[in-house]
């Protein structure tokens, strides 16, 4: 499965003429094309499909998504156990010996 995932952008530059950012998910930092939205800003959440930000939205929505991602186990898939860990980090995964369904 392959999930359009939302982000909050750490930092922009420009790669080739091309608008990038840096998007951070939960403590997984992606590089992400900013072609489709290149008003996004510093500070700014994005939902993210295959590298590229395709839709701006409110901090609030960004953290729950995540969240029922994360409860579901469906970031796993997307990220890796990398994302398990920083999630965990974070204080929103699942305890050490906790397991998933």
């Amino acid at each position: 499965m392959c999930l359009a995932v939302p982000g909050r952008v750490v930092g922009r530059y420009d790669r080739d003429g091309t608008a990038m950012a840096e998007v951070d998910f939960g403590g997984v930092r992606k590089q992400v094309c900013l072609q489709y939205l290149p008003e996004v800003v510093h500070g700014d959440y994005v939902i993210v499909h295959v590298g590229f930000a395709i839709q701006r939205l409110d901090e609030r929505s960004a953290l729950e998504s995540l969240a029922e991602f994360e409860r579901l186990g469906v970031l796993e898939e997307e990220f890796g156990d990398g994302f398990t860990a920083a999630a965990r980090q974070a204080g929103r995964g699942p305890a050490e010996g906790e397991g998933r369904p």
